[in-house]
């Protein structure tokens, strides 16, 4: 899947391969380029002014069904949300040692990264449950791809 980073995923949606994952999270363009951004989960302002700004981006993308788009603020929603665990319950957010072996997690390290990991699971469990994005991820999974066809409309 080398070749398919180099896709504008905007103009080829078609290319986009859903996965429940944070896979791609990093390198689907040109979302990275607009999401990454507003993403950070140094506390829980951090965390909320992030959130607030994805939401704005979804609800763009949303508009405009681009499933593509909404699909990948769920991405970084998760990110926010399991990264911001790692670093609460491991410190330094170091889940393993140099060797290899996993470290003991701690209760907790570092809890402003706790509150921070709740407003970014709160917000990717209420896009995931929004009907507008599963109506437009099961269209993007189950149909023929037709870029003039709006699966809202249906």
């Amino acid at each position: 899947m080398a070749g398919a980073y180099e896709t504008d995923f905007r103009a080829h949606p078609e290319a986009y391969r859903y996965d429940s994952s944070e896979k791609g999270v990093f390198k689907v363009q040109p979302y990275k380029d607009e999401l990454l951004p507003d993403w950070g989960f140094k506390d829980e302002a951090a965390a909320e002014a992030s959130v607030e700004a994805l939401r704005a981006r979804y609800e763009t993308y949303r508009s405009q069904d681009d499933f593509v788009g909404m699909d990948m603020v769920r991405k970084y929603l998760r990110m926010g949300f399991t990264r911001a665990m790692r670093y609460a319950k491991y410190s330094g957010g170091r889940k393993y040692e140099d060797d290899g072996t996993e470290r003991d997690p701690e209760q907790w390290a570092a809890p402003e990264k706790r509150a921070a990991a709740v407003v970014f699971r709160d917000a990717w469990r209420a896009l995931t449950d929004d009907p507008a994005y599963q109506c437009l991820k099961e269209h993007h999974q189950n149909a023929v791809y037709d870029p003039d066809a709006s699966p809202m409309a249906e």
